[in-house]
């Protein structure tokens, strides 16, 4: 359901600096780190969490115990999240439901990643890949390379398919990369805060399609976390009631994943359309009234697709909607201030709590130098390959702490 039963505040968040893979602390160490900053952020003790939810993807079973036995031994239940790039927002997606459905009063969400260089794998070749329905679509659309990056296939694929139908150049994916890195500048937990040139961007290696090296996420790692609780709890213990999560939805795939011979539904665009849509209709506004989005940029080509796939700008619009500055500060709504997952870095167990605490401190106006002027709605959506597709809807209430 994702029209909210009772209301559900984020009283919490913490994240740690996005780094470069062997630049970290080990997945447990991360883990508790962003668990306390969230825990700290509220001015709440670890006690009084009654459920966790703990998302990541490369990692063995129970990791999410082993990070939470480093801020507590409290005998709660942790469940332990997989789901591919959306496993941050699955974990929040549970840790809300909880709440909202009176199960418990206060839960905790937590990601992390401890990721490798290098392309993203399977980590298993002894069995059936959960991602073969999706090769096997791709490859019948546009073959398949054993020289390139899969992932960069599915989502390059998907910015050929969209230039072939809507006539749009090259370079227009390259110019979301520039703003990803102009607006990582401004933000000290970014794993890349150094500015790019358009032509720096299309200058670097082609991966697949339009795709650039510079238009393509990095394998990072990191950990981010967030602290739901209901009204009652949050007043008694007097928490910052000021962020609510307006609406909520998690979608799959349907048949039109696999049925449409478009790349871009093969990557996640219905799923985004059905989400966001029920978003908006629990919530009873529409795109138009968004200030601020964080969206799942993991390649320069699905953050172009996904501004249709929310509503942001009509069908074959994207180009105009980015040459006209629209997409950043001064525009109409500023997406990924952050500096995205091409910049902030895509830690994936992280990344959809990482997007969670940018638009908490969005919504509280506490983001400095990337602060979008009187943000009231901000907008999240979460995608994993597989699939999953999660959108969020935060609201800022008057006051602050009570």
């Amino acid at each position: 359901m994702t029209q909210m039963k009772r209301a559900v505040h984020v009283v919490g968040v913490g994240m740690i600096p996005f780094t470069k893979p062997g630049a970290s602390d080990p997945y447990h160490v991360m883990g508790a780190r962003a668990a306390q900053l969230a825990l700290d952020d509220a001015a709440l003790d670890y006690a009084e969490i009654q459920q966790a939810y703990v998302g990541y993807v490369y990692g063995d079973s129970t990791a999410g115990q082993a990070a939470l036995y480093g801020v507590g031994l409290t005998g709660i239940p942790v469940f332990n999240v997989n789901n591919n790039c959306s496993t941050g927002s699955s974990a929040l997606f549970l840790a809300r439901q909880a709440v909202e459905s009176g199960m418990v009063e206060c839960a905790l969400a937590l990601g992390f990643e401890q990721m490798v260089p290098g392309a993203l794998k399977g980590a298993y070749d002894d069995r059936p890949s959960p991602m073969a329905r999706f090769v096997d679509a791709m490859t019948a659309h546009q073959d398949y390379r054993q020289d390139a990056p899969r992932a960069a296939q599915f989502f390059g694929g998907a910015g050929l398919d969209y230039m072939k139908k809507h006539g749009i150049r090259a370079d227009t994916f390259g110019r979301i990369s520039v703003k990803a890195r102009q607006h990582a500048a401004r933000n000290p937990l970014a794993v890349f805060r150094q500015t790019l040139t358009l032509d720096e961007v299309m200058a670097s290696p082609a991966v697949f399609g339009p795709l650039t090296r510079f238009q393509c996420c990095p394998p990072t790692c990191g950990a981010a976390a967030a602290i739901v609780c209901s009204a009652d709890f949050a007043r008694h213990h007097k928490l910052d009631m000021r962020v609510t999560i307006a609406a909520q939805a998690m979608t799959t795939d349907t048949r039109s994943t696999f049925d449409s011979d478009d790349m871009c539904r093969v990557v996640g665009y219905d799923m985004t359309v059905a989400a966001s849509k029920q978003v908006y209709e629990a919530a009873g506004i529409g795109p138009e009234d968004l200030d601020v989005v964080e969206l799942h940029d993991c390649f320069s080509a699905n953050e172009l697709i996904t501004y249709e796939a929310l509503g942001l700008t009509p069908e074959g619009t994207a180009e105009r909607f980015i040459l006209d500055g629209d997409n950043t500060y001064g525009g109409r709504v500023v997406t990924n201030p952050s500096g995205g997952l091409l910049s902030k870095g895509h830690p994936l167990g992280a990344t959809g709590l990482a997007q969670c605490a940018e638009l908490v401190w969005q919504l509280r106006g506490d983001a400095e130098q990337r602060q979008v002027e009187g943000a009231r709605l901000a907008l999240q959506h979460n995608l994993g390959l597989g699939g999953a597709c999660v959108v969020t809807l935060y609201q800022a209430a008057q006051g602050s702490r009570r």
